[in-house]
Parts: C-alpha cells; structure tokens; sequence
C-alpha cells in the first residue's frame, strides 16, 4: 500500500509536471512492478502486454474510424451535414446554434473524437454565426460544447477504450450509447431556445430559405448521411462487427470524396497522417494503462478502496454517487482519456462488486468525461475552440460553455435515475 501510495502520488506530480501522460503512466507502472515483483517480472510483462495489444484485431477500429472522421473533414462532407441542418432550422433565432449541435452530433457518428468535432464544427459555424451577430458566448459555448457529442455517440473512441481495458462489448456499448447521445443532443437544442427565449439578442434568426434550396441542402448531405446509416446501422443490424463497419465506412468516405472531387491525394495523405498519428497516440495510452493496472493491483489499492467504501455502509447508489463525483472533479484536472485508464483499475472493481450493469456505468463514465472537456481549468475542448476564436477570451468561452454543462449534469441525473434509457438498445437488439 506504501509503495502504491507513492506511485500514485509521483504519477500525480509527472502530469502536473506536463510530461506525456503514456510515459508517466508507463515509468510509474514499470518501476512500481519491479519493485514489488521483481525486474524480471516487469520486463516480461512490458514485452507481452505491448505485443498484446499491438496485435489485437478489435483495437483496428480505432485507426479506421478515426481514418473516416479525418477524411470526411479533408474532402469537405462534415460541412455538408451542417449546411443541411443550417438550411432546415437557421432561419429560427439561435437556429444557427441548434444547427451547430446537429451539425456536431452527425460529424460524431463519423470521427468519434470530440477534439475533431469541435474543431472541425468551429471551423465551419463560427464565421457564420459571427456574421449574424451571434453573441461569442453562445457561439464558442455551443461549438465546446457540441463537439462533446463526439466522445457519446457512437462509433466512440472512449466507448472502444473503456471496452479495452473491462473487457466489455464494443458493440454493446455503442449501442448503449445511442439514445444518451440523442437525449443530450435534444437538452443542448432546449438549452439554446431556452437561452435565445430569454434574451433574443443572443442568437438572431437567420435568413430564411426556400423548399428546394432545404432539398438542395439535404441532397448535398445525403452520401455521407447514408455512410453513416450504413455502418451504424449495420452494426445494430448485426450486419458488420465494430470492426467491419469501421472498414466499411472508411472506405466508403474516401470512393465518395474521390467521386465528389473532393478529395486529391495530398489531402488522404494528410488525413492518413493524421489518423497514424492519433491512433500512435491511443495505443501508447493503453500500452501504459497494461503496465499501471497490474501494479495498481500488486499494491492493493483498489481492494483498499473497496473494504473502505464498505466500511462506511453507504447504499450502493451512493457509492455510485461518490464515484460520479470523482470523475467530475478530475475532469476540471486531467484529460478524459488520461483520468479512463488512471481510475479504471480502482473503480471498475467495486461496481462490478456492487453489482451494477458494467455497461450502463461505461455509459456514465463517458459522459462524465465529456463534462471535463468543458469544465475550467483544463476544458480541451474550450482550448481547442479558443485556437479558431482567437480575439474571444477565455473566460467568455467558459461562460458560454455553462449552461451547456448543466444540461449535461440533467443528462447524468436522467440516467443515472432511468437505466434502461442505456440498457433499452443493448438489451434488445443484441442476442
């Protein structure tokens, strides 16, 4: 316990440090296993976990649908979806902010990353709510918070780890995360009417258009919107494996872009650089995670953490509660997929002995780290946002970001209240 203790804590000060959060995790979990079992024992397991995991055919739907998100961005189809959107409600006030959101959660059934859907969706809505006299605080608010739909609804690149690292069902938890990603796309449109009800000047209506330029609009859209049906579809449909759709997708964004031409050679090599890159990045992340976890388990800490949670006799709900909590205070401090792979080991534990479904936990988890892409000091997303605005400050993308984090908390209440809003589709739909 003394030496896990320490680790913790030294892993702790690396990251306040600002070194790599893969390399903190890995030198923290290498020393931590040769100490307490012995070199031998870490060499070993470094060389197997690496090869492990480098080798897993289910960890190749993370290049493939990170490869779809990059290339629908190069070849120009994610603004397609939000001119669709622009064209049916811009023309209400805020319709401009609602058309962001939609915009955001159809780019998150391509990419799965909220960084890339709220920089992409910066990109393409900003200057034009700017150009209607949009107020930045709802404008840079609904891009930040938006683009957090990427990390919930499905194909989720926190979904695919979570699912890593408890051995769960990737299927099953995309499709659990459906109707939460529909349910809190619907609270942030509320949300922005709500705010546009009170005070009209933050989102003027836009222009209006007409039935055949909405036709136009959808037409447009179309291609990708059917790629998108296709590979989510067929995974509920129990056409494709996660993996499959992920194949399929790919390879459909990239014959539409070319079809299109849209998308020349120096653009897929840019998005296939990209996706190299990102996907290095994830795997160095769980390669650390393989190395921490059994160190975490060597020390005790988690069983330590268990026997202290039955020792204050709380009700299992408020357990939950506590654990939520947690994760809401280390999303305003670490990074999601940093704060997934340091707290898994711990908490995964005593839900599974409390006897709450894995999969609706998942669920909430994941939704409590989009929250800490919003939440001060370290909102990525609110940085990432911040890069496209440059003359808005800081804190008035906080500010706008607010009220978009409440709507998240109301989505965390409803489903922490309701599971079955998460377990209805994987339970049904999968035999």
């Amino acid at each position: 316990m003394t030496i896990g203790t320490l680790g913790m804590a030294i892993l702790l000060m690396l990251l306040v440090l600002r070194v790599p959060v893969a390399l903190a995790m890995f030198a923290v979990g290498f020393v931590g296993i040769a100490v307490l079992n012995g070199p031998m024992a870490a060499m070993s397991l470094m060389a197997s976990e690496t090869f492990t995991l480098s080798s897993s055919a289910e960890l190749v739907v993370v290049p493939l649908f990170i490869l779809m998100g990059n290339v629908a961005t190069e070849a120009g189809l994610s603004r397609r979806l939000y001119d669709a959107a622009y064209a049916v409600i811009g023309s209400i006030r805020g319709g401009l902010a609602s058309a962001t959101v939609i915009g955001c959660g159809g780019f998150a059934a391509l990419s799965g990353s909220s960084v890339a859907s709220a920089l992409t969706m910066g990109k393409v809505s900003l200057a034009e709510m700017d150009r209607f006299n949009y107020d930045s605080r709802l404008s840079t608010g609904v891009v930040a918070a938006g683009g957090t739909l990427g990390i919930l609804i499905p194909p989720s690149t926190g979904f695919v780890i979570y699912a890593i690292l408890t051995q769960q069902s990737i299927g099953r938890l995309f499709l659990a995360g459906v109707l939460p990603g529909l349910l809190l796309l619907t609270l942030f449109v509320l949300t922005i009417s709500l705010l546009c009800l009170v005070n009209p000047k933050l989102g003027p209506a836009g222009p209006r258009t007409s039935l055949s330029q909405k036709a136009q609009a959808i037409g447009g859209a179309a291609p990708i919107l059917g790629i998108i049906l296709l590979t989510i579809g067929g995974i509920y449909g129990g056409i494709f494996s996660p993996v499959e759709a992920a194949a399929v997708g790919a390879g459909l964004v990239i014959l539409v872009g070319a079809a299109l031409g849209k998308l020349s050679l120096r653009a897929l090599w840019s998005a296939t650089r990209d996706s190299v890159v990102t996907t290095a990045t994830v795997m160095l992340i769980l390669i650390s995670a393989h190395m921490i976890n059994p160190f975490l388990a060597l020390s005790q800490i988690p069983q330590a953490l268990g026997e202290f949670l039955a020792a204050l006799q709380m009700p299992p709900m408020g357990v939950l509660v506590v654990i939520l909590a947690c994760y809401l205070v280390l999303g305003c401090f670490l990074e999601g997929f940093a704060m997934l792979v340091l707290t898994m080991p711990i908490f995964f534990p005593v839900i599974m002995q409390l006897g709450f479904d894995p999969i609706w936990f998942g669920v909430l988890v994941v939704l409590t780290l989009e929250m800490g892409l919003i939440s001060p000091p370290v909102g990525v997303n609110v940085f990432i946002v911040k890069s496209v605005a440059r003359d808005v400050p800081l804190g008035r993308i906080f500010a706008g970001v607010f009220p978009f984090w409440l709507a998240m908390l109301a989505a965390l209440a409803l489903l922490v209240a309701f599971p079955q809003i998460v377990l209805l589709l994987p339970n049904t739909m999968i035999n």
